[in-house]
C-alpha cells in the first residue's frame, strides 16, 4: 500500500482526486474557458507558446490542460494517484499522444524530484502547497523550480487565526468516516452552498471563477487535510528573501479562501 493511501486510511489526508473525478462527470467547453481566463488574467499573458510550464499538484488537469491550450509544454505532477488519473483523462480527450504534455505521480516536498525536473518559464501551483503537511518546505522546493526571470503563481490559504483553527478542526473531523463526513456536509451545506449561491444570485455573479462547482468546491474545502494558512505579507515576504519580486496579489480579505500571488524571479 502507498503511503498516501495508508493517510488516506488513518484519516490524515483527503482524496482530492476522487472528489475531481466526479467533477468530471459534469464538465463543460465552458468551464474551460473560464479556466483559461483566469489564467491569462493572472499570468498577464494570451499566449504561453514556446514556454514550459510545470503544474504542482495539478489536481482536476484543468489547469494543466488551460496552459496547453495556449501553446505551453506543460509538465504535470500530483501526490494523489486519483489527481493523476484526472490530468490524463483531459490529456486524452483534448491532447491524445502529445508529447508535449508529461503527466506524473509526485511530491513536491521530494526536493530530489522537483530538481530533476528542471526549470520552468511558469510554475504554477493553486491551492496545493497548504495540503502537503509542510507548507514551508514546500514553498521553499515550488521555487527550486522556476527558472531565472521565470513565473511563479501560487496561491495559499489565507489566516484568519481562530477561525482557522475551527476550519482545520472541521477537516480533521470530516476524513474520520463517512459518518462525520456526511454530518459536516449536512451542518455546513446552508453557508457553503445555499447562502453562497444566493450572494452570488443577487450580485451578479452566479458562475464560479476558474471553471470550478459550488458542490465540489465545497467538498474540496470541508475535507481539504492536511490544512496551513498564512497571511500575504508572510508569503510575499518569503519570496522576496528568496529573489522573487510581488509582480500581482489578489486577496480575498478576511474571509476563508486562497490568497492569489505572481512573483517574478530575478534572472541574476
Amino acid at each position: 500500500m502507498s503511503q498516501f493511501h495508508q493517510e488516506v486510511l488513518l484519516g490524515e489526508r483527503f482524496q482530492f482526486g476522487e472528489n475531481w473525478k466526479h467533477f468530471l462527470r459534469g464538465f463543460t467547453d465552458e468551464r474551460l474557458l473560464q479556466a483559461e481566463n483566469s489564467l491569462k488574467q493572472m499570468l498577464g499573458s494570451d499566449d504561453l507558446s514556446g514556454t514550459k510550464f510545470l503544474d504542482i499538484g495539478s489536481g482536476s488537469g484543468l489547469f494543466s490542460l488551460a496552459a496547453k491550450r495556449l501553446g505551453a509544454r506543460v509538465y504535470s505532477f500530483d501526490y494523489d494517484p486519483g489527481s493523476v488519473a484526472c490530468a490524463a483523462y483531459f490529456k486524452r480527450r483534448y491532447f491524445d499522444g502529445d508529447p508535449l504534455w508529461t503527466i506524473q505521480t509526485g511530491s513536491v516536498l521530494d526536493r530530489g524530484y522537483v530538481e530533476s525536473l528542471g526549470q520552468f518559464d511558469t510554475v504554477y501551483s493553486w491551492g496545493v502547497l497548504h495540503h502537503t503537511g509542510e507548507m514551508w518546505k514546500a514553498l521553499e522546493n515550488a521555487s527550486l523550480a522556476v527558472a531565472p526571470g521565470g513565473t511563479l503563481f501560487i496561491a495559499i490559504y489565507n489566516d484568519q487565526r481562530w477561525i482557522s483553527s475551527y476550519w482545520k478542526a472541521v477537516k480533521k473531523i470530516y476524513n474520520r468516516d463517512a459518518f462525520f463526513r456526511y454530518a459536516m456536509i449536512l451542518a455546513h451545506f446552508p453557508y457553503l452552498v445555499v447562502l453562497r449561491v444566493a450572494l452570488r444570485t443577487v450580485t451578479g455573479r452566479g458562475k464560479l471563477d476558474r471553471g470550478m462547482s459550488v458542490w465540489h468546491d465545497m467538498l474540496d474545502w470541508l475535507g481539504g487535510y492536511p490544512f496551513e494558512v498564512a497571511r500575504p505579507e508572510h508569503i510575499a515576504g518569503f519570496y522576496v528573501a528568496r529573489g522573487f519580486t510581488l509582480d500581482r496579489v489578489k486577496t480575498c480579505g478576511r474571509r476563508h479562501g486562497c490568497n492569489e500571488f505572481v512573483f517574478r524571479r530575478g534572472r541574476r
